[in-house]
């Protein structure tokens, strides 16, 4: 039992942005179904990428909150609040992508989303280098989101 009340940050954290995919993904559990029909790049990955690669994103997004939840950091808590703002971002957009297909709406929430996730790696590297570089998957499949978005809006 000591063992995991020395862990309890960590997967509180990680249980924290493994949620945030988790309700994305409820309130999109027919997602599939458009993405099958819609037109797609042929670079578009297959859809069953989709959840391992979040899966791993969210693990990485969780580990680096929890290094700047528990740093002692005079500025922690303006970069989480962009955290937590990210994460809004992150969870709206498969739902106004899928669920409303609305492209431009999620192509704009997209290009929000990257740019404060580039801002919070700035902020998070400031406060712990490594907690920066945890985010650096999850950014670079966020560029490539949202080209996918992009080239799907022009048509679609």
């Amino acid at each position: 039992m000591i063992k995991l009340k020395k862990y309890k940050y960590i997967i509180l954290n990680v249980a924290i942005s493994l949620g945030i995919g988790a309700l994305s993904a409820f309130f999109t559990m027919n997602a599939m179904d458009l993405y099958i029909k819609i037109n797609r790049p042929k670079i578009a990955p297959p859809g069953f990428i989709f959840p391992i690669i979040w899966t791993i994103l969210y693990v990485l997004i969780g580990l680096s909150s929890y290094l700047i939840h528990r740093s002692n950091e005079k500025h922690k808590e303006s970069a989480l609040i962009l955290y937590y703002f990210q994460l809004a971002l992150n969870f709206i957009w498969p739902i106004i992508f899928f669920n409303y297909q609305n492209f431009l709406l999620a192509l704009a929430d997209l290009l929000c989303l990257n740019i404060s996730v580039i801002i919070l790696i700035r902020m998070f590297y400031k406060l712990r280098p490594i907690a920066a570089y945890l985010l650096l998957p999850y950014l670079a499949w966020l560029l490539f989101a949202l080209y996918l978005n992009f080239w799907i809006f022009l048509h679609n």
